[in-house]
């Protein structure tokens, strides 16, 4: 399974800047399915950039989604990179 998405930030062109929890930044183009059903409503760059953390991916205010595995499968590498994250363990 992909690592979780921390951070995503909306760019210029329907890109999307994704921070995983293996310290990795990468971009994502959502413009191959910005044609496709329910990612029509991406087309309007306002609702774009709405998008948010969900689940450790990422999801719109109408439950549009793309899973972890397609996010970090199908997106490019940028060159800086972060440490990577692990949540604290949970108290008993």
């Amino acid at each position: 399974m992909s690592p979780k998405v921390i951070k995503v930030e909306p760019l210029e062109y329907y890109q999307l800047r994704l921070t995983f929890s293996n310290g990795e930044i990468r971009r994502f183009d959502v413009t191959p399915y910005l044609d496709k059903g329910i990612f029509t409503e991406l087309q309007n760059i306002e609702y774009f950039q709405q998008v948010q953390i969900s689940f450790g991916s990422i999801q719109w205010p109408h439950e549009q989604d793309f899973s972890r595995d397609t996010l970090y499968l199908t997106s490019k590498p940028e060159e800086k990179t972060v440490e990577p994250y692990f949540p604290a363990p949970a108290l008993q």
